[in-house]
């Protein structure tokens, strides 16, 4: 039995994690999202996914420590992506939107970091509790949260495991806009929407430039790029889209794009 649901709408992929009561990860559950973001990344129909988590109180509180208690070994196979599909899916070029509806905790919370824009209901919570019971947070939020925060906040996550208030994170920048419970899926599918009416070479090639210049200077970014080591950004150059970008615009309509 599935534990996502996947809808597709409006060239928006849509996956909500839906297995009571916490929306825990355990393997198989992690193997299932890694071949939804595969297909969301392979799906040319598909711009922009959003994910989230079923009710309103629990977006996901990541790794199933039932099942791990239960003899799942935790270094077994999670399959495409790593842990829950998408916090080692590095090859994926399209944006992702967290719609996070409750408590984002330990490898939820690395969900939440592994995308690229997140949405908070009022009363979300993030949290990597990790050692309080003697592992690290090692799928995102050790690799990921220091890039995202100062590094004194990251660390005081990080080690203390305490409980971090949807306000507090957008104080901090991880979380883009807080909105009301209701409003949450309502307002991540119109950002993605408008996500999905823009060219989408550009936003694949501006993803892929975003994460190759990590760890790099801005002159070292712009030697790469002139290099060619940014493929995406060269057939976005090549493109049919390149071309009807300024033809729509010159002609006052609203631009055709093919993806080519």
């Amino acid at each position: 039995m599935s534990t996502l649901k996947i809808t597709r709408h409006d060239r928006i992929f849509e996956v909500i994690i839906d297995r009571p009561k916490a929306n825990a990860i355990d393997a198989a559950t992690s193997r299932e999202m890694g071949v939804a973001f595969a297909e969301f990344r392979d799906d040319e129909q598909s711009i922009v996914a959003i994910i989230s988590g079923a009710g309103e109180k629990i977006f996901s509180a990541g790794w199933d420590l039932k099942a791990a208690a239960s003899g799942e070994n935790e270094f077994m196979d999670y399959g495409v992506g790593g842990f829950a599909g998408l916090t080692e899916l590095f090859n994926l070029n399209k944006p992702v939107i967290a719609a996070v509806n409750g408590l984002a905790i330990g490898g939820g919370f690395e969900i939440a970091l592994a995308c690229d824009i997140i949405f908070a209901a009022e009363h979300a919570e993030f949290a990597l509790p990790e050692t309080s019971i003697g592992v690290m947070a090692d799928a995102g939020g050790v690799q990921r949260l220091p890039s995202k925060v100062p590094q004194n906040v990251a660390m005081d996550l990080l080690l203390s495991g305490r409980r971090m208030k949807a306000y507090e994170a957008a104080k901090w920048g991880l979380v883009n806009r807080i909105v009301p419970t209701e409003d949450l899926l309502p307002a991540a599918r119109e950002y993605a929407k408008h996500l999905a009416n823009c060219a989408p070479l550009s936003i694949q090639a501006i993803k892929q430039v975003v994460r190759g210049s990590e760890n790099r200077s801005v002159e070292e970014t712009f030697q790469a790029l002139r290099a060619g080591e940014f493929p995406l950004y060269n057939k976005m150059l090549h493109s049919e889209d390149h071309k009807e970008g300024p033809r729509a615009f010159s002609e006052k309509r609203p631009p055709v794009w093919k993806g080519r």
